[in-house]
């Protein structure tokens, strides 16, 4: 759902404090509802995130998974499908009991699955604000052409993309963080292999 008429972060931030089930971001200073998605973009984000968490230090970073957002400005607040957020940031967020958890300043890594319903979306508007605020690396996973589109910036602030299908990846950001893009998207295959 989308609200029709342009609101102030404040009115965002309490319409979202008030419908947290409703995943509410701002784009361009317009709320829009994240909608439900498939089976498939709910558990490749939710494996990702866990195979990221079982390999990070918590004393250095926290994993979210469809929870935290991230802010470029004023008028637009996303709400990323998996993120990682350094500890000095969480630690900051943890002690504002009034506030939504949200970066303001660039992330290790931000990901987006794909999906039918916003697809098109992620890649016009939501990739390229994860470039304008300068997020370290950039991650468009595609559940069922089982692909991932990688962005990751630059000494000079531009963005170098590369393309997967399958192998180890390492995010640059992320000390001793390995994905195995096999495994990953084996996990959908897994749940097929255990009906049999």
């Amino acid at each position: 759902m989308v609200i029709a008429s342009p609101i102030s972060l404040r009115d965002y931030e309490a319409l979202a404090a008030r419908d947290p089930s409703g995943q509410w971001e701002l784009w361009d200073g317009t709320p829009r509802e994240k909608p439900g998605m498939t089976f498939a973009h709910n558990d490749l984000g939710e494996e990702l995130a866990f195979m990221i968490r079982a390999q990070l230090d918590r004393r250095q970073f926290r994993v979210r998974s469809n929870k935290a957002r991230v802010r470029w400005s004023d008028r637009n607040v996303f709400i990323p499908d998996v993120m990682v957020i350094p500890a000095a940031d969480a630690v900051e967020m943890r002690d504002d009991a009034q506030a939504l958890e949200t970066c303001a300043s660039p992330v290790p890594l931000v990901v987006e699955v794909w999906s039918r319903s916003t697809g098109d979306y992620d890649q016009e508007v939501k990739i390229l604000t994860y470039k304008v605020r300068g997020d370290a690396e950039i991650w468009r996973i595609h559940p069922y052409q089982r692909m991932l589109q990688r962005w990751v910036r630059d000494a000079e602030g531009g963005y170098r993309e590369t393309v997967h299908t399958g192998g180890a990846v390492t995010p640059g950001a992320l000390p001793g963080v390995t994905i195995d893009l096999d495994v990953l998207f084996g996990a959908l295959d897994d749940l097929a292999a255990s009906d049999e």
